[in-house]
């Protein structure tokens, strides 16, 4: 027998899981993970034309759950074959751009700068995630910030990717940047690292910034979310669409430190030109301002809409 629960799956990437536990969390589903691991083949060829089989699998698995909430590449062959497996029993749910045939899911959720259209596409602003407001503030006293009346500044570092490289000059070039404008006697700095930021890159942030300033070394979820907490502005490398949309949740100032990339992505782009027309974000560049815009909680504007389709088909 299915339960109403949801089984999520995903590469194990944190970006990823951050979504998919998202929106269960707004769906107010109790849910477990499943990291998918394909084949060694199969990791190569595209969904499109890779067979709609569970066997594809390193390792099968139980699905107990009627509700399926998949994101990324791997986890779309998976879901899709248990929808074919259990039909209508089950409702499938794929988070970002499935690169197939939309009509193999019940819903796609997809950032509205990958510009996807479709009867079953609900589209957000941002990337969904699965940090809330209430869980930041639990969080606030987490790090044990002496403020001396100096402003608190979240540097938020992500990590190379297909667009953008962190070369050592680029980097070298947002540090300067942050400590030319967040000058010592007026702000006080948290670098919070995340599970893409190389080794190198932390150490290079300590060397800079560890003397006058606090430099989280490990990667730790209560720490980023103290230092949201706490901070008085935002800083967001800009390699990282989630990242960014998890920092808008604050309602906060959020300034995006830019770098070249490799290759041009409309995608970022517009994600880029979105956010700041809402008024989320600016580049960082020469000056500090302070602004504020509404809270952005796109998980939860949504959850009721994709209830609504459950109750449609049956599922709840």
């Amino acid at each position: 027998m299915l339960e109403l629960k949801a089984l999520l799956l995903t590469q194990g990437m944190h970006g990823m899981v951050s979504q998919v536990e998202g929106l269960a969390k707004a769906l107010k589903l109790s849910f477990k993970h499943k990291e998918i691991k394909l084949k060694p083949i199969w990791n190569f060829v595209p969904p499109k034309l890779t067979p709609i089989s569970e066997n594809l699998l390193t390792e099968k698995f139980v699905c107990d759950s009627k509700i399926v909430i998949s994101c990324g590449r791997k986890s779309v062959i998976p879901s899709i074959a248990l929808k074919k497996r259990f039909g209508k029993e089950i409702f499938n749910i794929h988070i970002q751009d499935p690169k197939v045939s939309f009509q193999h899911f019940d819903l796609i959720i997809s950032p509205e700068h990958d510009n996807l259209k479709g009867d079953n596409v609900i589209t957000t602003k941002g990337a969904i995630h699965y940090l809330t407001k209430k869980e930041i503030i639990k969080n606030s006293n987490y790090l044990e910030i002496k403020k001396d009346k100096k402003q608190i500044v979240a540097f938020v570092l992500g990590g190379p990717n297909k667009y953008y490289k962190f070369t050592d000059n680029q980097i070298n070039i947002i540090f300067n940047k942050v400590k030319t404008l967040f000058t010592t006697d007026k702000y006080k700095l948290i670098v919070i690292p995340s599970y893409r930021t190389p080794e190198s890159i932390i150490k290079k942030a300590n060397e800079a910034f560890g003397f006058n300033h606090y430099v989280i070394k490990t990667v730790d979820k209560k720490a980023y979310l103290s230092s949201l907490s706490n901070a008085d502005y935002i800083v967001v490398t800009c390699d990282s669409t989630s990242m960014i949309s998890e920092a808008a949740v604050t309602g906060k100032p959020v300034y995006v430190a830019m770098m070249k990339s490799l290759r041009p992505s409309i995608r970022f782009y517009r994600f880029y030109d979105q956010f700041e027309k809402l008024g989320i974000t600016k580049k960082l560049n020469g000056s500090i301002d302070n602004w504020s815009y509404d809270k952005l909680d796109e998980v939860n504007r949504i959850a009721p809409i994709i209830k609504e389709k459950m109750k449609l088909n049956g599922i709840i």
